[in-house]
C-alpha cells in the first residue's frame, strides 16, 4: 500500500508526539524480574534505611533499579533525581517481581518534561521521593530559598524504622562548586532536623565529609560509618563514580549498627544503606 504525503506527515507527527509523552526516563525494553544475587535478603529489613541518587537523565531501566533495591530491601529508601513516573514503576516492579510492598511520598521541586516526559504544558515532576514499608504521616516538602543552579529542597515524613517512629528527611543539595549555597541549605535542613529527638536525614549532599558547609549537619547529627567523620574524611568510602563521598545517612537519637556502600552499574552514585537502632 502506498501512503500519500499527508498520511506520512501524520505518522511522523504522531511518532514525535509519542516520544514526547513517553519521555527519556521510560524504561528500555520489556520489563522483567531480574533474578537477585545469592546474597540478597529475603524480605524487608525493618531497621535498614537507604539513599540512592538514581541519576537523571540516565535512561536506565526501572526494572533494574527495582532489582538493585530488592537486593537490600530497606525499610525506608530515599531517592534523588527521581521522576514521579519512574518511582511509580519502581514501586510496581518491587511488588510484582519481588513481593516487596512500599508506600510512596514525593518531594518534587521541579516540573521538567525534558527529564521526566509529559509535554511542555504539563511536564513530569522531578525531585526526591521516599519509599517506606510502613505508612508515612505528616509529609512536608520544603524548597530551599536558594537552590543554586537548579531548584532544590528537602522532604520529610514520620514513619516506622526498627519498630519505632522516626522523622525521616530526604534531600539533594546544590551541585558542586556552590559551597555558599549548600551552606545555607544545610542551615535550613539542620534546623528542621534538630527539632526532633529521633530523626534520620539522608540524601545527596554534594559535599565531602570535611567540607565546611556540612559543619551544621555534623553538629546536630552523627554519621553511620564509624570511620567516616570530618577528621577522618580520607578513610570514607566513595559513593560516586568520581570517587567522592557525597551521599549520607545522618542520625539523631538513633544509633548506627552497620553501614555499607554497594556499587551499581545503574547510576553514577552507589547505593548507601545503614542498619540502625532507634531504641
Amino acid at each position: 500500500m502506498v501512503l500519500g504525503k499527508g498520511t506520512w506527515l501524520l505518522v511522523a507527527v504522531m511518532s514525535v508526539a509519542c516520544l514526547v509523552f513517553v519521555g527519556p526516563s521510560a524504561p528500555k525494553g520489556v520489563p522483567f524480574g531480574r533474578p537477585l544475587p545469592v546474597h540478597a535478603v529475603k524480605d524487608i529489613v525493618p531497621n535498614r534505611v537507604m539513599t540512592w541518587n538514581i541519576c537523571n537523565p540516565c535512561e536506565e531501566s526501572n526494572a533494574d533499579r527495582a532489582a538493585e533495591i530488592a537486593t537490600y530491601a530497606p525499610q525506608v529508601i530515599g531517592l534523588q533525581e527521581a521522576c514521579t513516573r519512574d518511582v511509580e514503576q519502581i514501586r510496581d516492579y518491587l511488588k510484582r517481581f519481588y513481593g516487596l510492598a512500599y508506600h510512596v511520598e514525593y518531594g518534587t521541586v521541579l516540573r521538567d518534561w525534558g527529564r521526566c516526559g509529559g509535554v511542555p504544558w504539563s511536564p513530569g515532576a522531578f525531585g526526591q521521593a521516599l519509599l517506606s514499608a510502613a505508612p508515612m504521616a505528616d509529609p512536608v516538602g520544603v524548597e530551599y530559598p536558594d537552590g543554586g543552579s537548579e531548584d532544590r529542597g528537602y522532604m520529610a515524613v514520620t514513619t516506622t524504622v526498627g519498630g519505632r517512629p522516626v522523622r525521616v528527611f530526604n534531600t539533594h543539595l546544590a551541585q558542586r562548586r556552590q559551597e555558599a549555597v549548600r551552606a545555607e541549605q544545610v542551615g535550613v535542613l539542620a534546623g528542621a532536623v534538630a527539632r526532633h529527638d529521633r530523626a534520620i536525614a539522608l540524601g545527596d549532599f554534594n559535599a565531602v565529609p570535611d567540607a565546611p558547609e556540612l559543619a551544621r549537619m555534623w553538629a546536630v547529627t552523627e554519621g553511620t560509618g564509624s570511620r567516616c567523620r570530618p577528621a577522618t574524611a580520607a578513610t570514607c568510602e566513595p559513593t560516586t563514580d568520581w570517587l567522592s563521598k557525597f551521599d549520607y545517612v545522618f542520625l539523631r537519637g538513633v544509633a548506627p549498627i552497620d553501614h555499607d556502600v554497594r556499587p551499581t552499574p545503574y547510576s553514577d552514585h552507589n547505593l548507601l544503606y545503614a542498619d540502625v537502632d532507634p531504641a
